[in-house]
């Protein structure tokens, strides 16, 4: 597998306000793994995720330190358009949140609000994204209900399907299976390890098992830090730090 740095994260504080919610953040995420990043509730893990596409930015009184380096570019650097960063990294959420619209309105969302496309060339980039997101076959016949018909499962992976739309080269997910059953979970896990040829992927997850089961590199966050960053198998059997070892054995959190 190529090991190149796609997204470089150097030295990155993160403020709410007063208080500082990231510390001196560093971390290379490699192009096509799948990074996890596990740790208690609150620790910044996703807080972390949401600087990665500058969704923080909304947030009143946010304030960002460090810098964040996609293919070599500052996305926090002065002249970086915010829209084309959110383009290049998309973000799947912990609850789909479909849009109340048809499925095929749904998936093209993104590309006729980013531009002028023809009716055949929406519905060739409809069709293929959501291949992409294993659910053509399960909606090919149906694109003009409404997205609200489907199931849990099936509308996550419609979300998944929408920030594919838009040709991301990053995919931030954060929890995205946390709602779902154990098969529509074993769905988007499966999911995921296809999307990795074609992108980048990081994922935020409080099931430790499932980070075992994607992810290539996994971080720990704890209290705002992160602690430690390896290959996964390494992260769950031999850790250098022993909070690590407390928290992937269960000891806390």
């Amino acid at each position: 597998m190529d090991e190149k740095v796609k997204i470089s994260v150097q030295n990155l504080n993160f403020f709410y306000g007063q208080v500082q919610a990231l510390k001196n953040v560093s971390l290379e995420i490699m192009a096509n793994h799948v990074t996890a990043l596990i740790g208690p509730s609150g620790c910044g893990k996703t807080t972390f995720l949401r600087c990665l596409n500058r969704m923080n930015d909304i947030v009143v009184g946010a304030r960002t330190e460090g810098k964040i380096l996609m293919d070599g570019y500052d996305i926090y650097g002065a002249e970086v358009d915010v829209v084309q960063v959110r383009r290049r990294v998309g973000m799947v959420f912990q609850k789909s949140n479909p849009f109340p619209k048809t499925i095929f309105d749904n998936v093209a969302y993104g590309l006729k609000i980013n531009g002028n496309h023809s009716r055949s060339e929406l519905a060739a980039r409809v069709e293929r994204s959501l291949k992409d997101a294993a659910l053509w076959n399960e909606v090919a016949d149906r694109l003009q209900n409404s997205a609200m018909d489907l199931s849990g499962g099936q509308q996550q992976r419609l979300c998944i399907a929408r920030a594919l739309a838009v040709e991301p080269e990053v995919i931030l997910m954060d929890e995205p299976a946390s709602a779902l059953d154990p098969i529509a979970t074993q769905k988007v896990e499966e999911l995921i390890q296809e999307l990795k040829k074609k992108y980048t992927i990081v994922i935020v997850t409080h099931n430790m098992q499932q980070a075992a089961r994607v992810s290539d590199v996994t971080g720990f966050f704890y209290l705002g830090e992160l602690i430690e960053v390896d290959r996964t198998e390494k992260i769950f059997t031999k850790p250098k730090m022993k909070r690590t070892e407390d928290y992937v054995t269960g000891r806390f959190g």
